[in-house]
């Protein structure tokens, strides 16, 4: 207890803020996620400097810690004028603009990722996403532009009539979730805006009055691996898009898992294309996506994004982070490097016996793509998992009766006990879904490299449970060990075996 609460004083020193009301505040962050006490979540970022000082507009993430559902009411935004990745002063804007207080046409909640730009009017105009209340579509996603003085608001519709882009405006009107905008006003004062999702990708160019479609719909599907949270810019004359892509697989330079999505980016000589790939620049994150913005500032680019790296913290109650983005202009087009994430201080350690976290975990069976082997062994544990927070053999009518997991160490280890932290949907002894195992137990690797089973001193508990039983089993000393896990079910037909956490003990304490 007296660690945990250690833990807790950590969060609250490290960023002295705690979200009250609507009112503006300032704070002191020490590094990525920019505010990390879990007193406001928010996700999907996206930068605008004027007069050298960054605003990142964001929508709040308001989802309670086991829902996994996406809560947005509200727009807010971070300010600075002198932060760096490492920390520095911030204040936030708890609440910007929410859908329904900006446009009359909209429903309640869904602000989902917004970007602020500065017209050639010099006025902000805010590209918003927003359900459309009495829509005909049938996706209710629509686009509506907001305008203010100020990056920070009061913002108002510049565009009562209704939503700019949705699936029935402009005619003809597109099939896609009209999600995700990213707009540029281009140096000759010529206005582009992008969106989509689910693999979509359209571009339309804008008249200068930030509202007005004038050009035909250009579909793009040349970027590899676009999923999602597309953002346009500009550096020399050359027009770079940076996006969340999600092709997976073991071999993937993007990422392992269906779920996760890296960011990547392409380039073209024209704001509307064509588009060519170039690379991945930032791994996956802690949360399922991280939807960039870039932006110069200071002297520097940044890459903003968010995590769910900040107390409490999950896929639904994300926090935004920024680091340098680096050039590389002995490449044409200027290549951008792989973008190192930074993290804060963390807290302290809490002493554990478990040395599962310093092994390499495989599957002898390749792992469902949507599932993720590295989950074993991250220390974290989750109520209510999306599936890349744990391993699971679930193949449909082609789950496997028996599944062997792997712990490899560098350097021998002794180990005398274990545990097992399962997933299911499915009650003990289902032939479907993701249900507990008839029955596991662990086999250590002695120096010969024959596979030997551990004499165990307690039974192998079989509950779905967060909270384990140890298995205790005699004192090994080892470099693998392996968990033998036989699915539920018969005739040829075996329910899905689900593990968020496994833990190997060893006989001393680490921290």
């Amino acid at each position: 207890m007296l660690l945990l609460l250690i833990r807790l004083a950590f969060y609250a020193a490290a960023v002295t803020a705690q979200v009250d009301g609507s009112s503006p505040f300032s704070f002191t962050s020490n590094g990525n996620p920019i505010l990390s006490n879990g007193s406001w979540y928010s996700g999907d970022p996206a930068p605008l400097v004027v007069n050298d000082t960054l605003y990142i507009i964001t929508g709040r993430d308001s989802a309670p810690p086991n829902e996994n559902a996406f809560v947005m009411n509200q727009w807010g935004m971070l300010v600075s004028s002198s932060a760096k990745p490492e920390g520095g002063m911030w204040t936030l804007y708890p609440d910007v603009a929410d859908p329904r207080t900006i446009f009359a046409w909209a429903e309640p909640g869904s602000a989902y990722a917004a970007q602020v730009v500065r017209g050639q009017d010099s006025r902000f105009y805010m590209y918003a996403p927003v359900t459309q209340a009495d829509s005909v579509n049938e996706d209710a996603f629509a686009i509506g532009v907001a305008v203010s003085d100020s990056p920070t608001g009061p913002f108002q519709d510049a565009h009562p009539s209704g939503p700019i882009i949705s699936q029935s405006v402009p005619p003809p009107g597109n099939t896609i979730q009209n999600i995700d905008p990213t707009v540029l006003v281009d140096d000759d004062g010529h206005v582009y805006i992008y969106f989509g999702t689910f693999g979509q990708l359209l571009g339309y160019q804008l008249d200068p009055d930030m509202v007005t479609v004038v050009s035909n719909a250009t579909q793009v599907t040349s970027l590899t691996g676009y999923f999602e949270a597309p953002w346009l810019m500009k550096r020399q004359d050359v027009y770079y898009m940076l996006f969340a892509a999600n092709n997976a697989g073991p071999q993937s330079p993007c990422t392992p898992t269906s779920y996760h999505a890296c960011i990547a980016y392409g380039t073209a000589s024209s704001p509307m294309g064509p588009w060519t790939f170039q690379d991945v620049i930032l791994p996956i994150v802690s949360s399922t996506t991280s939807h960039p913005g870039a932006v110069e500032w200071n002297g520097d680019w940044y890459l903003v994004y968010h995590t769910a790296d900040a107390m409490e913290g999950g896929h639904f109650r994300r926090s935004v982070a920024f680091d340098k983005l680096v050039w590389d202009d002995s490449q044409t087009p200027a290549k951008i490097d792989v973008v190192q994430q930074t993290f804060g201080p963390k807290p302290p350690a809490l002493p554990t016996y478990n040395v599962a976290p310093q092994a390499i975990a495989s599957s002898v069976r390749p792992t469902p793509i949507q599932y993720w082997i590295q989950a074993l062994n991250d220390r974290i544990i989750r109520e209510n998992p999306l599936p890349p927070d744990y391993w699971s053999s679930y193949e449909a009518a082609d789950s496997p009766q028996i599944s062997t997991l792997v712990y490899s160490w560098n350097e021998t280890v002794r180990l005398n006990g274990t545990s097992m932290v399962f997933f299911a949907d499915h009650a003990a002894g289902a032939n479907e879904g993701v249900a507990p195992p008839q029955e596991w137990y662990i086999e250590y690797q002695d120096n010969s490299g024959t596979w030997r089973r551990a004499v165990n001193t307690s039974s192998y508990p079989l509950e779905v449970t967060d909270t384990p039983h140890t298995v205790a089993f005699e004192t090994v000393d080892t470099v693998s060990i392996r968990a033998i896990l036989v699915a539920s079910g018969a005739q040829e037909q075996y329910a899905g075996i689900g593990v968020k956490e496994w833990e190997a003990l060893s006989t001393t304490v680490h921290t």
